[in-house]
């Protein structure tokens, strides 16, 4: 059984351009120097707009990203629980494709 983290490492580390660094003392990766998904609480966060925003907010147990824990949610960032790591590199991809598109 793979952990989360492992899936994390292994969608991160299979996107070209992907490189591993920190964001907020959290691992991540980034393309050309802007974080697209990170790892935290078991969970792969992702920066998404659109549909796949939605769709991402709409899996039971998601929402957005909020690393401080004070209740200031990071709008693009959605947190996805491992339970639904079958879908977690469709949104990397999607990640890295807006990131990409800015």
């Amino acid at each position: 059984m793979t952990t989360a983290e492992e899936a994390y490492l292994s969608i991160g580390q299979g996107l070209k351009g992907a490189i591993q660094s920190q964001l907020f003392g959290k691992p991540c990766f980034k393309a050309e120097g802007k974080a697209f998904v990170c790892f935290f609480k078991n969970a792969m966060v992702f920066k998404l707009s659109g549909d796949s925003h939605t769709e991402a907010l709409c899996l039971d147990g998601t929402h957005l990203f909020d690393p401080s824990g004070k209740g200031r949610p990071m709008k693009e960032w959605v947190q996805v629980p491992f339970v639904y790591h079958d879908k977690w590199e469709k949104y990397a991809r999607e990640a890295l494709n807006y990131v990409n598109s800015k």
